[in-house]
């Protein structure tokens, strides 16, 4: 009988009508989720990113790659130009504060252009007929190594901007993005 419904769906799902297919046959089965689940995806100018994340990579932005310093209580330059009045900044070191950011900037875009034709050379395995194990497995080590490499220029400029910092400032740094805690113990200053 289970085997009976799947056939139905297959049927209902490939006609035209699919949309307007019987409510009571298709529920309590995936069958239909897992049609819709990456339909449409094939537009997409990278396959495993999406046009917010390629948005996000071209603008050199963190998407997350700094959180293990970020929590961990090493500041960002971007967050840390934001607090500048509550951090009481001195005019020096905003301006390396903003030399910091804007070389975190270049290098993170540079990187993430890298990593965006990597993963562009992921898709270009399978757009082949005959990919091969080997191939395969160059292609997304080298998208790995430079994903890599993306993440470790935001953990970077996290480490340089917590060099700029006193340890009061990296203290009221937390306060103020809400991680409060014992933090900043580790920062020598």
């Amino acid at each position: 009988m289970r085997h009976f419904v799947s056939v139905i769906l297959l049927v209902a799902l490939s006609g035209p009508l699919a949309a307007s297919g019987d409510d009571s046959v298709t529920h309590g089965s995936n069958a239909q989720d897992r049609h819709h689940e990456y339909s449409g995806l094939q537009q997409r100018e990278i396959t495993s990113l999406s046009e917010e994340e390629l948005e996000d990579l071209r603008a050199g932005r963190g998407m997350g790659f700094a959180l293990p310093a970020e929590l961990n209580g090493y500041p960002g330059p971007r967050h840390v130009l934001d607090l500048a009045d509550e951090l009481e900044l001195t005019e020096e070191q905003i301006e390396q504060t903003r030399r910091l950011f804007e070389d975190m900037q270049q290098e993170a875009i540079a990187a993430g252009e890298f990593y965006i034709e990597r993963e562009r050379e992921v898709d270009a395995v399978f757009a082949d007929d005959n990919a091969s194990k080997a191939e395969v497995d160059a292609a997304t080590q080298a998208a790995a190594e430079a994903q890599g490499r993306l993440r470790a220029v935001h953990l970077r400029y996290h480490l340089k901007m917590t060099e700029l910092l006193t340890r009061h400032q990296i203290h009221e740094y937390q306060q103020e993005r809400g991680y409060g805690g014992d933090g900043g113990h580790h920062h020598h200053h």
